[in-house]
């Protein structure tokens, strides 16, 4: 590969950021020296095919540049991290690292949820917990997703980050990998994957921790975005769009009639399992005064431990035998926390509980749960390119400021050109995915019409 600039500014210059989970700027990130690079190909989501189809598809180059990375970082391990199902997958990587000589690592984890969870993924490979609300970097590591990797290695060659893969699941006549324009609408991802169903529902990312969107509008609106992997096609009355509509005082009476205080939400919680103060039942046990308390420390001592709560969903759509919805309390509590201004302390070191490995849940046993057997074990087979003539391309695909145009409406713009600049601060670069005219600039992003070939 022929490197060319200094490995931060060129994920700054090209805009790279976190494709599989909230988007944070990569070339923050890289920032540092730590012990160890580890590549997150563990689709932590069930159903998810994007990171596999990017192992069998791009094995050398996530190597070469996996070790690029960590020679950048100076960590003296460079672990590729993805579940022992995952043979194909194992396979092209190892003949990789075999064809290049190289010293990256693989590393086979369990097949559980949630694997992919980065505080969860470097415990299993390092055998230490980040701290509660930690950075990798604290103990001593760098995360990155495979995407971002890939990203990366582009980025490293002078190309901005453009295009994305996705998977689409669920109601489709075929499950398929795409490779699309950032911008692209959502339901032209759809309709490539042939619905079997008209009247639908869909959850962005995976069916856990995922967004879901439930009105046409919405899904009409919705485009592609650097963070985009997936794409759940489901019917409306789908179980998980029941659960997730469930409003707050609902919960709030719920909690108070059927929390037996099993535990069972504490005992499989993965923060918890890693170490952290994150005790969901007692959380449930109080929320039914929640509202009544009155005195900042008695909050801060009855519920203060939410702020720990990493949203995975475990403890609400696997543990829970009454079926209450503890991580929808824990979020509550958080802003709750943020608006009273309380300051929740932190422990700065953690060390994982002795039966951490004991308490996994089990992946085939969570989509049962979650009314989603028929589709799993379909695997997508090919990836389609799609050529779409108009993207809507967001200023904000990433956590921090979003980016300031740098076009007008009616400029001509080529593929890879810069459409937006990064902010002061925390911000990434957005560039356009097609070549054309920008026809619509808001304040939310920039609408461009492709040009005539």
């Amino acid at each position: 590969m022929e490197l060319h600039m200094d490995i931060v500014e060129a994920a700054r210059a090209s805009g790279v950021v976190g494709a599989g989970g909230a988007g944070f700027p990569t070339h923050v990130k890289l920032n540092t020296e730590v012990e160890c690079f580890l590549v997150n190909a563990a689709e932590c989501e069930p159903l998810i095919e994007t990171d596999k189809y990017l192992c069998r598809t791009y094995p050398e180059r996530i190597v070469s540049t996996a070790e690029a990375i960590a020679a950048h970082l100076k960590a003296t391990r460079a672990v590729i991290a993805l579940k022992e199902a995952y043979k194909p997958e194992i396979a092209a990587l190892e003949d990789a690292v075999k064809k290049l000589e190289s010293s990256v690592e693989i590393f086979r984890l369990k097949v559980f949820y949630p694997a992919g969870d980065e505080q969860t993924l470097i415990q299993q490979v390092t055998g230490r917990s980040v701290p509660e609300r930690g950075l990798p970097s604290d103990v001593g590591c760098v995360v990155d997703n495979v995407g971002t990797v890939l990203n990366l290695a582009d980025a490293m060659e002078g190309k901005p980050v453009t295009d994305k893969f996705l998977s689409v699941v669920g109601e489709v006549k075929k499950t398929i990998v795409l490779h699309v324009p950032i911008g692209t609408p959502i339901r032209e991802c759809i309709e490539a994957a042939e619905p079997q169903i008209s009247d639908y529902a869909i959850i962005l990312g995976g069916a856990m921790m995922g967004k879901p969107v439930t009105d046409a509008k919405a899904i009409d609106d919705a485009v592609v975005t650097k963070t985009t992997g997936n794409i759940m096609v489901l019917p409306k009355d789908h179980y998980l769009f029941q659960r997730a509509s469930l409003p707050i005082e609902v919960i709030r009476k719920q909690t108070k009639s059927a929390c037996i205080q099993c535990k069972m939400c504490t005992d499989l919680c993965p923060r918890y399992l890693i170490g952290h103060n994150m005790r969901p039942n007692l959380v449930m046990r109080a929320f039914w005064k929640e509202q009544s308390v009155a005195d900042d420390k008695e909050y801060l001592a009855m519920f203060g431990e939410a702020a720990n709560c990493c949203s995975c969903g475990v403890c609400e759509m696997f543990a829970c035998p009454m079926g209450l919805s503890p991580r929808k309390v824990n979020d509550y509590i958080k802003g709750e926390l943020r608006n009273r201004g309380i300051q929740v302390p932190k422990e700065p070191e953690a060390e994982a509980r002795r039966f951490v490995d004991d308490r996994k849940t089990p992946t085939a046993r969570l989509i049962a749960r979650l009314g989603l057997s028929k589709y799993y074990g379909i695997h997508a087979s090919e990836c389609e390119t799609l050529t779409v003539d108009e993207v809507f391309i967001p200023f904000q695909q990433h956590i921090g400021k979003p980016a300031q145009p740098v076009k007008q409406v009616g400029d001509p713009i080529e593929k890879g050109e810069l459409l937006a600049e990064a902010a002061q601060g925390l911000s990434a670069n957005i560039h356009a995915s097609v070549s054309g005219t920008v026809e619509e600039l808001t304040g939310a992003g920039a609408r461009i019409r492709r040009g005539k070939e």
